[in-house]
């Protein structure tokens, strides 16, 4: 299978770009050398390989989930320049 200066046209088309006529020509070598490649690669036995989901092998590195005490709220709250008894104060940030 082979592109044509007809396809990248109808293909520009649908994706609405214009190409300069060198620019097709270019365009039409380029996708004709990427499908010889691909046809080059369909040439080796995959028989005996099985297929892959990703390229590398990747091991669960998330940590073990343990119930840990947390911060006690008045210690949280001892160094807040400006607090409530159990909530920090910010400033308004929304307008009307």
């Amino acid at each position: 299978m082979s592109v044509t200066k007809k396809d990248v046209e109808y293909i520009a088309k649908l994706a609405r770009l214009r190409f300069k006529e060198e620019e097709v020509i270019k365009y039409t070598e380029e996708l004709n050398e990427i499908l010889n490649y691909m046809d080059k690669l369909n040439e080796l036995n995959t028989e005996d390989v099985d297929p892959l989901s990703h390229p590398i092998e990747n091991i669960n590195v998330f940590r073990e989930d343990r119930l840990i005490p947390s911060l006690d709220r008045a210690d949280a709250l001892k160094n807040a320049p400006a607090k409530d008894e159990e909530f920090f104060k910010v400033p308004k940030v929304i307008n009307k």
